[in-house]
C-alpha cells in the first residue's frame, strides 16, 4: 500500500474550491478591457470568471446497487458506519459519492473479485453476490447529504505492524476537480493509535478529524468535513496525498 502523506495537517491548510463561494478558483482571460490608447483613458476592470467544474455525472456507469453492503449478508459481526458529508458553510453536500476500501479479517488488501458484477444478459451492474468479502463498498449521499454504509469491523493490513485497523475512503463530491482520500479509524483501537504511522504525525485536534464516534450498539457516525468552518466550530477533514 503506498505510503500516505497528510495535504491538510495544519489548522488553516489550503481549502477546496465548492459551489457556495462561486467566487473562488482561478480567473480566465484578461483582467481588463480595451482601453483608448489615443485618449490616455484608463483600462476598465472586467469581472472574474466564476469557478467551473464539470459534472458530477453521478447518473451513468457510477452508482452501484447494493454498494453499502459490503458485509456478506446476515453476518453476526456487521457493523454500520454512517454520517454526513458538509461543505466549509456548513451545508450538506447532497450528490457526493464515498467509495470504501478495507482490508479483510486476515488483514489481506486482495478482496473477494465480484464487487461489480454486471448481468450477462444486460450489462447492468448487479452487484456483489452477498456471500464473499470484497472489501470495497460505494455509495451516494442523499438529499440531506448522509450515507451509510454496512461492513465488517476494521483490521489492520497485513505487513503494517504499527498500523491501526482503518477504513480507506476516497470522496467525489461538486467543486472538487480531484477526488480526496481520507480514512477512518475506530476508538475500540486507542491502544493502537499511538503507535499509527499517519496518527502519530498529526495533532491530537487534526487527528480527532479520522476517529469515528460510537453512535449505538455496532454503529459508528463519522462525519466529512471538506472545510474548515469560517467560526472554527468544526475542524477540516485531514485528507491524503499518496505518494
Amino acid at each position: 500500500m503506498p505510503r500516505p502523506t497528510t495535504r491538510h495537517d495544519l489548522p488553516h491548510a489550503p481549502t477546496h474550491d465548492l459551489p457556495h463561494d462561486p467566487t473562488h478558483g482561478p480567473t480566465h482571460g484578461p483582467t481588463h478591457g480595451p482601453s483608448d490608447e489615443a485618449s490616455g483613458a484608463p483600462p476598465v476592470p472586467l469581472a472574474p470568471t466564476p469557478a467551473q467544474t464539470v459534472g458530477p455525472f453521478y447518473g451513468y456507469a457510477l452508482p452501484f446497487p447494493g454498494g453499502e453492503r459490503i458485509a456478506p449478508a446476515g453476518h453476526p459481526g456487521t457493523v454500520t458506519v454512517h454520517g454526513c458529508v458538509r461543505d466549509g458553510a456548513g451545508a450538506p453536500a447532497p450528490d457526493a459519492l464515498l467509495e470504501f476500501w478495507q482490508a479483510g479479517p486476515d488483514g489481506s488488501l486482495t478482496g473477494a473479485p465480484g464487487s461489480l458484477r454486471r448481468d450477462p444478459v444486460t450489462g447492468a451492474v448487479i452487484g456483489r453476490n452477498g456471500v464473499d468479502f470484497t472489501g470495497f463498498g460505494r455509495v451516494p449521499t442523499d438529499a440531506d447529504g448522509h450515507y451509510v454504509v454496512r461492513t465488517l469491523p476494521a483490521t489492520a493490513p497485513a505487513g503494517c505492524p504499527d498500523a491501526a485497523p482503518y477504513l480507506a475512503v476516497c470522496l467525489f463530491a461538486r467543486g472538487l476537480l480531484h477526488h480526496l482520500f481520507t480514512r477512518v479509524y475506530f476508538p475500540e483501537h486507542a491502544a493502537a493509535h499511538a503507535a499509527d504511522p499517519l496518527l502519530a504525525r498529526l495533532p491530537a485536534e487534526r487527528a480527532k478529524t479520522l476517529l469515528a464516534r460510537p453512535d449505538g450498539p455496532g454503529r459508528y457516525r463519522f462525519d466529512v468535513h471538506l472545510q474548515q468552518a469560517e467560526d472554527g466550530t468544526y475542524e477540516e477533514t485531514v485528507f491524503l496525498a499518496f505518494r
